[in-house]
């Protein structure tokens, strides 16, 4: 039986799977959700590394649907971001985390010179195109909740206490002096920071 394809990226460090229980949880979470699975796949016992993965950062990719259609592993080096551009679409839906990207690669075409994009639904903040996103007030930082993809990393820093979620409008980002993009690939530490600024 066919069915839509979704997938995970998980962070590979020192051939160590980085938070491995959050992209299980979302995994089976849409398993059951999309699909009406109730068995609880590990992914620690699915997941066979590579000899030749070796210490620096990789990424691995694993698309599923009912079984693991494949697993990918490759070097990851991280984008340049310089510059972000607002984009709108009231439609666009990315509750799970499909294969197919078709809607958001429509609104990256957007971006004209820019690295990045912005997404706006509805007048809220939701995501870039790969990253969830964070604004800092001065104060401490703020993840909108409305995010299109609530993102593995994002679950761990809101859990952590390091971003706090809130309604965040467009009108809402000129209380905010930056911008932080991160997601399973980029932890905290290593996320772009860029004044509002880049925001056009």
């Amino acid at each position: 039986m066919s069915r839509t394809l979704c997938f995970e990226t998980i962070c590979c460090e020192n051939r160590q799977l980085k938070n491995l229980s959050y992209h299980e949880a979302r995994l089976n979470r849409t398993r059951h959700e999309l699909w009406g699975f109730s068995d609880h796949w590990k992914l620690s016992e699915l997941i066979i590394m590579p000899d030749s993965v070796d210490n620096s950062l990789h990424k691995c990719r694993l698309s599923y649907n009912d079984e693991i259609e494949v697993i990918k592993w490759e070097p990851y080096s991280p984008r340049t971001i310089r510059k972000i551009q607002r984009v709108y679409d009231d439609t666009v839906d990315y509750r799970y985390k499909y294969d197919d990207r078709d809607e958001l690669n429509t609104l990256f075409a957007q971006r004209k010179d820019a690295d990045e994009i912005l997404i706006i639904k509805n007048g809220l903040v939701t995501d870039s195109f790969y990253c969830n996103v964070a604004f800092y007030n001065g104060d401490a930082w703020y993840t909108p909740n409305s995010p299109l993809l609530p993102g593995t990393q994002r679950a761990f820093l809101l859990e952590s206490e390091k971003i706090t979620e809130e309604r965040i409008s467009e009108d809402d980002l000129r209380n905010f002096s930056k911008i932080k993009l991160f997601n399973a690939m980029v932890d905290w530490e290593n996320a772009v920071e860029l004044g509002m600024e880049s925001i056009v």
